[in-house]
């Protein structure tokens, strides 16, 4: 890379995942594309799978997926306002990641449900109603 052209032509999938901020390391995203949760026209990537400008790639996080084309390749990690134009994604995507986080905060809140051992509080509850005679 010289002085002249300041942008690659192409870049390792997992620096530009990292450098995306779609991962806190390029470790952690190297491991997601090995475990096949990044792919490329629908087939999945190794780590040093080379990306262009246009390339469409979908990326499944957790039960969220992404599915987005690639506008710029940046070397440097950037904050995140700038990382968020390192690509557009499709409306498609960003509809269905919303009808997905608005249906994650509908569900219960993990151990809001009664069961399982008791508190130490209801502990005390129960041996005192327990004990009366």
């Amino acid at each position: 890379m010289t002085a002249a052209d300041p942008q690659p032509a192409t870049m390792r999938i997992d620096k530009w995942l990292w450098a995306a901020r779609f991962y806190r390391t390029r470790a952690l995203a190297a491991q997601a594309v090995t475990a096949g949760r990044v792919r490329r026209a629908g087939r999945a990537v190794k780590a040093a799978h080379l990306v262009r400008c246009g390339d469409e790639i979908e990326i499944t996080i957790g039960d969220l997926r992404w599915t987005i084309t690639v506008s710029t390749l940046e070397q440097h990690r950037r904050p995140a306002t700038e990382a968020r134009q390192l690509y557009e994604e499709s409306p498609a995507s960003s509809e269905r990641r919303a009808a997905q986080l608005a249906a994650r905060r509908l569900l219960p809140v993990p151990g809001s449900e009664p069961g399982g051992r008791p508190t130490k509080k209801a502990g005390r509850l129960i041996r005192r109603f327990t004990e009366r005679e």
